[in-house]
């Protein structure tokens, strides 16, 4: 049995084995061939934080797969008003097949993990978000752009961020951070993704500079520059990230068909510009729609670790 808690703990080959699974299911839907590979199986989805791609994608990919998905909000369960997670993890496990949780601290979804007796899928915690990182690379297959990546992330040393180290050391490609100062990468993480990309051959470059990261890149990825929880920060993030926005003229820098990624929700005006996130999207949108198919290969390929 395997948990999907973070990149670091599979393999180039697993990954692209998920991509491909995703890919596929994806390909069955649209010429309408359904298969119920998870036909009555049930999802149990734990969100501490909320979230409208992460619950329509999970609960819609389940439902499509022949399964059930299960909301359960702080209000609905007793986790975090009480009952150990350890406990609760024993008890969920043991009527759900799967479980979804998108939570706050990355220490709360591993000793749920290290409790349950079936899979546990990270939908999102402070530390990483894999599930949007295995929808971003399909979109990058989808469009032609997942050979000789180099990739630009431009924005707040964040979830994302990290995420995108793991991709970028496991799958070997190179990945230009641009962070303002005192907003960069968790250390720690930093040098799990440098020890990861030696094997790899991979190239992560962290720098206060956007100009210089996304010099030349294919790949341009941004976010919020306030995420969920640090909405009293928000007047001061957008003085600090002055400079910070993918606009029209960072654009000029990177490769002329370079591909723009943006997990959602964009706000136009900071992170990106109305202009340039107007011009990708089609591939934005496309990047969001992959978060369903991406998510059932990863579920597929799951239960058949089981």
């Amino acid at each position: 049995m395997r948990h999907f808690l973070t990149l670091k703990d599979f393999t180039k080959d697993e990954i692209l084995e998920i991509i491909d699974t995703g890919l596929r299911i994806k390909n069955n839907l649209k010429n309408k061939v359904y298969e119920k590979e998870l036909d009555m199986q049930t999802l149990g989805m734990i969100f501490e934080k909320s979230s409208t791609r992460t619950r329509v994608s999970f609960e819609a990919g389940m439902f499509q797969l022949g399964g059930h998905a299960l909301f359960l909000s702080n209000r609905d369960i007793h986790l975090g008003r009480g009952e150990l997670i350890k406990d609760t993890a024993r008890v969920i496990s043991s009527m759900c097949d799967m479980v979804m949780i998108r939570t706050f601290k990355h220490s709360m979804i591993e000793e749920f993990a290290l409790n349950s007796s079936v899979p546990v899928i990270n939908g999102l915690t402070d530390s990483f978000h894999p599930v949007q990182l295995l929808a971003d690379y399909m979109t990058l297959v989808e469009h032609n752009a997942d050979k000789n990546i180099v990739a630009a992330y431009i924005g707040d040393g964040n979830n994302m961020t990290h995420s995108w180290m793991m991709l970028a050391a496991k799958l070997g490609f190179e990945l230009r951070i641009a962070t303002p100062k005192s907003y960069e990468v968790d250390s720690k993480i930093l040098d799990d993704a440098l020890a990861l990309a030696k094997e790899s051959d991979a190239k992560i470059i962290v720098t206060n500079d956007p100009k210089v990261a996304v010099n030349g890149a294919s790949v341009v990825i941004t976010d919020t520059w306030t995420s969920m929880g640090q909405e009293e920060e928000k007047e001061e993030r957008i003085k600090i990230f002055q400079g910070f926005m993918v606009d029209e003229e960072m654009m000029t820098l990177a490769e002329k068909n370079a591909k723009l990624l943006h997990c959602l929700p964009a706000y136009r005006g900071l992170e990106v510009s109305e202009e340039t996130f107007d011009k990708h999207a089609n591939i934005i949108f496309n990047e969001a729609e992959n978060r369903l198919h991406a998510q059932k290969g990863l579920m597929v390929w799951l239960d058949k670790q089981k």
